[in-house]
């Protein structure tokens, strides 16, 4: 059956199976493992997971994929395949098991899946996903950069960087219109008040290239003046931008805000 993509689902499908050895080489798949996989589409990747790990949650939203999964999948008893939003289902409940996320993410949804996963899914250890390069970038980049953003700081304040590669066009089909990167990342930690330090970093990116203090206070988050003493709290003067915190520095000023 021939299955063309949905391009207001943001599917690209996987199709080079010479990607498969990398994606299992960064995220170091054991036999152990219970893997989460966000987007299944044609199944190349869920079947390799299948193979060499305990057992694969699959989540997929497009229902014409149902039957080239089930045909692909059929006799592997380790495989459980959910049709539904990602963004919507409880992936605890969904994968209450999963130690580790690998996915060929679906464009539109990478970013929000991956920050959600990372309170909504704290016993993920280990996320390999693919992604729009500038997305891949982003998750790692350096403060007072052009890809520095919130996504930046929350990613960096539960994990660390483990891997890339960069993953030709001709990779997918259909070929997308941007360049992809696979990027692993371990979890180090999940910081107690997690939640409340995500609300402030949003808010303190929400206005980009205003100070911290005026942009929580435009979120209605803060009032300016209790948010320049925060920044005081922590040695960072009145004018700095949101931009210019480093992860840990956002972290301390969240708990001064509080």
């Amino acid at each position: 059956m021939s299955v063309r993509a949905k391009k207001q689902l943001g599917q690209h499908f996987l199709v080079d199976e010479n990607i498969l050895r990398v994606i299992g080489r960064l995220a170091e798949l054991g036999e152990q493992d219970v893997v989460l996989e966000v987007g299944p589409g044609l199944g190349v990747l869920t079947e390799y997971l299948a193979d060499r790990v305990r057992r694969v949650h699959a989540v997929e939203l497009d229902r014409s994929l149902e039957p080239g999964l089930a045909a692909r999948l059929a006799g592997r008893a380790n495989v459980d395949l959910r049709f539904g939003d990602a963004l919507q289902l409880d992936l605890a409940g969904v994968a209450p098991d999963a130690t580790k996320l690998v996915a060929n993410l679906p464009y539109n949804i990478a970013t929000p899946l991956v920050v959600e996963s990372l309170a909504r899914l704290p016993g993920v250890e280990l996320w390999c996903v693919m992604v729009q390069r500038e997305v891949a970038d982003r998750f790692f980049a350096e403060p007072s950069t052009k890809a520095y953003g919130a996504v930046s700081v929350l990613v960096q304040l539960v994990t660390e960087r483990i891997g890339v590669h960069p993953v030709s066009r001709t990779a997918f089909r259909p070929r997308p219109n941007v360049e992809s990167a696979l990027v692993a990342f371990r979890r180090t930690e999940l910081p107690q008040d997690y939640r409340w330090i995500k609300t402030v970093v949003e808010a303190g990116f929400a206005h980009r290239r205003k100070r911290l203090a005026n942009s929580l206070e435009l979120a209605g988050l803060a009032e300016r003046a209790r948010g320049e003493a925060a920044l005081a709290t922590v040695g960072r003067e009145a004018n700095v931008r949101a931009e210019e915190l480093a992860p840990d520095d956002f972290r301390r000023f969240a708990e001064a805000l509080r």
